[in-house]
Formats: structure tokens, C-alpha cells, sequence
């Protein structure tokens, strides 16, 4: 089975967060298994990206504003290229609030940004968490993306 985890900076205070990120995680149990890992705010991107460095596993996909501008589409077509090539592990990595530091920008095997907008990284949590759910729906043919 496919493993993805998503590495993110910050906690989720806020309920409605959770929720959310906890009904993609359970949706996206029938096509991989998931992991959500929390690393605490740093004073810095690099005192974050030593915890962020510490929890990489497998493929790693950044996600940061001035990365490759995708659908959702690519997306589905980046997972099933790494999974077809012999992937059966993908990390995903949101960055705190100051972005990612260096070391972890020279790790990443791709750089995917869901737009030009700024989102707050807790909210990003969400945006991810429902795009990687849409992206394994759209590669099994589920009705789910229209």
C-alpha cells in the first residue's frame, strides 16, 4: 500500500482544522495510508527544517508559494509518476510561516505551489489533505473530481 505523510510546522488549534484534515485522512484510507506529523513552530526556517529534516522519508514534495504551479491534475499525474517509478512512499512538507529553510528546499524532489496566493500554513494543511484526496480520486476513476 502507498504510504503519504504530511509533514507540516505548527499545531492545529483550531477544531474546524482538525476536522477537516481528520475526514481527508479518513477518505483517503481506501487508497493509501496516512500520516500527519507535527513539528513545532521554530524560531527560524532552520531551527524548523533540522525537526522537518528528521522526519523525511521516502519521496519528498514541497510545498511553497514559488514552486511549479500545478493542477489538480498534475498532481494526480506527479503521485502516479512517482508510484509507477517504484515510489510507494510520498511526504508532502508545509513550511511555518517563514517558509522552508534551504536545507530542506535541497531535498525536495519536487516543488508544487497550489497558487500565487500566501495561505496561512495551517490552512494549508487542509488545501493539501483535500488535493491529495482529489488526486487519488481522479487517478481511480472515482466521481468525486468533476
Amino acid at each position: 500500500m502507498i504510504k503519504v505523510n504530511i509533514v507540516a510546522v505548527g499545531r492545529l488549534k483550531e477544531s474546524f482544522f482538525e476536522e477537516a484534515v481528520a475526514e481527508y485522512v479518513k477518505r483517503l484510507a481506501r487508497f493509501c495510508s496516512v500520516k500527519v506529523m507535527e513539528i513545532p513552530d521554530g524560531k527560524s526556517p532552520e531551527a524548523e527544517g533540522a525537526e522537518i529534516l528528521k522526519k523525511l522519508t521516502g519521496c519528498v514534495i514541497l510545498c511553497d508559494v514559488q514552486g511549479k504551479l500545478i493542477s489538480s491534475e498534475d498532481l494526480a499525474t506527479i503521485i502516479d509518476t512517482k508510484v509507477s517509478g517504484g515510489k510507494s512512499e510520498l511526504t508532502f512538507v508545509i513550511g511555518g510561516s517563514e517558509g522552508l529553510s534551504e536545507a530542506v528546499k535541497k531535498v525536495g524532489e519536487e516543488k508544487i505551489s497550489f497558487g500565487r496566493v500566501t495561505f496561512p500554513h495551517r490552512l494549508m494543511r487542509v488545501i493539501l489533505a483535500e488535493q491529495v484526496y482529489r488526486a487519488f480520486t481522479i487517478l481511480n476513476g472515482t466521481p468525486y473530481h468533476k
